[in-house]
């Protein structure tokens, strides 16, 4: 089955992405997953402190599984308070809440307080890095391996732009209850008021996120998202030479993402999108839909040469599942192929009784012959 999705949006011509003064970029949108412009963003390269979203990542994931809770109160070990670098101020054998070190590793950047949530959920930073690890290929983070909690330099802990955003992706979708912490402009712990490093927080009312770090070896890093008119954006910089720089350079992936592309929903999941012929079932005909909303990240101007093609399996037989796959729904755009799903079942249909079974098999024979 073919059908054009409509549109009245004009044809616009699209200009070559910016120029990105930093060692490695990407800009995603967050729904889609759509690369908008990029430069080795598979490299491997140290991330530094945005080493801290997987940190907070598994914070929240643990509290969201109810393994810990944010009044929790934490020993600070001398490890955690004698750890170099940013840091919360947390003092040795004092016990801190662990919703006040979720702030500290998000806002503040604290060394201190990651090593300490890692202490407290695993055990010892070792074992937490393992954690960070078996979480990272459960995320599909192809080129990056963690050695600590912080991002201090160390040897085998690196990242990739692409994977930090997909790190990105999972911490605003998977815990949105958390994600406006990112937002935060300042935090005070034990009466030091420290500012979230994040600039763009204050030049861009819709940034909303998330993370900077900065390491000799990685440069200046940045990891940020917003949202505009229903439209969200990841950037990822890095190796910048400055504060400035990773700010600037974001923004101009921001902007550039934001002026020229547009991310159009098209279908909402468990929408009946199709009803096709069922062989013997208790039903003969079964709805088909799909089991995730369906959008599409594409040049503005250009939603009006948007077509879906849907393929349906030719023959269907019961039993079904509901979720079985069956068939695709390909959406392209001037004949390439820029999404595509499956078409699943949405509902379940048993096997008809035996006397049904066969007379379908006897429909089914001859209509293959006459096919």
């Amino acid at each position: 089955m073919l059908f054009t999705l409509q549109s009245q949006a004009v044809t616009r011509l699209i200009p070559a992405e910016p120029q990105i003064a930093a060692t490695a970029y990407l800009v995603m949108d967050a729904d889609t997953g759509k690369i908008i412009a990029a430069k080795n963003e598979n490299e491997q390269f140290a991330p530094a402190s945005l080493t801290k979203m997987m940190t907070a990542y598994i914070l929240e994931y643990e509290l969201n599984k109810g393994n810990v809770g944010e009044d929790d109160l934490v020993l600070v070990s001398e490890k955690a308070w004698r750890t170099q670098g940013s840091r919360m101020f947390i003092r040795e054998g004092t016990q801190v809440r662990l919703g006040d070190l979720m702030k500290g590793i998000i806002i503040q950047s604290g060394n201190d307080a990651s090593v300490a949530a890692a202490e407290h959920i695993a055990g010892s930073e070792a074992a937490f890095a393992d954690l960070m690890n078996q979480h990272s290929r459960l995320l599909g983070m192809k080129n990056t391996h963690f050695m600590n909690a912080t991002g201090l330099p160390a040897k085998e802990h690196y990242s990739s732009a692409y994977d930090l955003a997909i790190l990105a992706k999972a911490i605003i979708q998977d815990f949105p209850q958390n994600y406006p912490i990112y937002s935060e402009k300042y935090f005070t712990y034990n009466k030091i008021r420290q500012p979230n490093r994040n600039k763009l927080l204050w030049r861009d009312k819709t940034v909303d996120g998330l993370k900077t770090g900065y390491t000799e070896a990685a440069g200046y890093c940045l990891v940020a998202s917003a949202k505009r008119d229903g439209m969200r954006l990841i950037t990822v910089v890095l190796g910048t030479k400055n504060v400035e720089a990773r700010a600037r350079e974001s923004q101009k992936l921001l902007s550039y993402a934001f002026r020229y592309y547009r991310t159009h929903k098209l279908y909402e999941r468990n929408v009946v999108l199709n009803t096709t012929k069922v062989w013997s079932g208790m039903s003969d005909q079964l709805r088909l839909g799909i089991d995730e909303t369906l959008s599409v990240t594409i040049p503005r101007g250009q939603a009006d040469k948007l077509q879906a093609i849907m393929d349906v399996n030719r023959v269907i037989k019961a039993p079904i599942e509901k979720g079985d796959t069956l068939g695709q729904v390909r959406v392209s755009l001037d004949g390439d192929v820029v999404k595509e799903i499956p078409l699943v079942a949405l509902d379940a249909i048993p096997e008809a009784g035996f006397i049904k079974r066969i007379w379908h098999a006897i429909l089914l024979f001859f209509t293959s012959l006459i096919g």
